[in-house]
């Protein structure tokens, strides 16, 4: 680490606000979602929702940047929840794979309903071009962060 990262005030600026709006989100998204349902289970559902298919675990894990072992520990919640399907790999026995059941999907589609207003609110408190324009940065930013793990 530089003498300059250590005291760089737009640096340390960026980052602190962008952990504390992920701080802010998550504690916000949290009390909209139903009851019993963690944010991680969301973001897992509706990745499932919108990419289709089968995916392994360590798929899983490296699309979310976590563990195999933590997104196991996921799974499994999920699976006792009746959200996904885990079944063998029928190519490859040490394999699993998982899936979006009918019962996750509609989870999934009642917990968009209920975090909707919270999106909504902060579109519209913050303007639709704004938002835009605050898109590329964001994914850019995501994208380097990616690519330095």
């Amino acid at each position: 680490m530089t003498d300059r990262s250590k005291t760089d005030p737009l640096a340390i600026g960026l980052f602190s606000e962008i952990a504390t709006s992920d701080q802010l989100m998550r504690a916000r998204l949290a009390k909209a979602l139903p009851k019993g349902m963690e944010l991680s289970h969301f973001t897992l559902l509706n990745f499932l929702a919108l990419a289709g298919g089968e995916r392994t675990p360590a798929q899983l894990a490296r699309t979310f940047h976590v563990t195999k072992a933590a997104m196991t520990n996921t799974l499994g919640k999920m699976e006792r929840a009746g959200y996904v399907h885990i079944r063998p790999d029928w190519d490859d026995a040490r394999r699993k794979m998982v899936s979006l059941s009918p019962a996750g999907l509609r989870a999934r589609d009642a917990a968009v309903d209920n975090v909707a207003p919270v999106f909504d609110s902060v579109i519209a408190d913050l303007g639709p071009d704004q938002v835009r324009a605050a898109l590329p940065f964001l994914r850019r930013l995501r994208a380097q962060l990616a690519s330095s793990e």
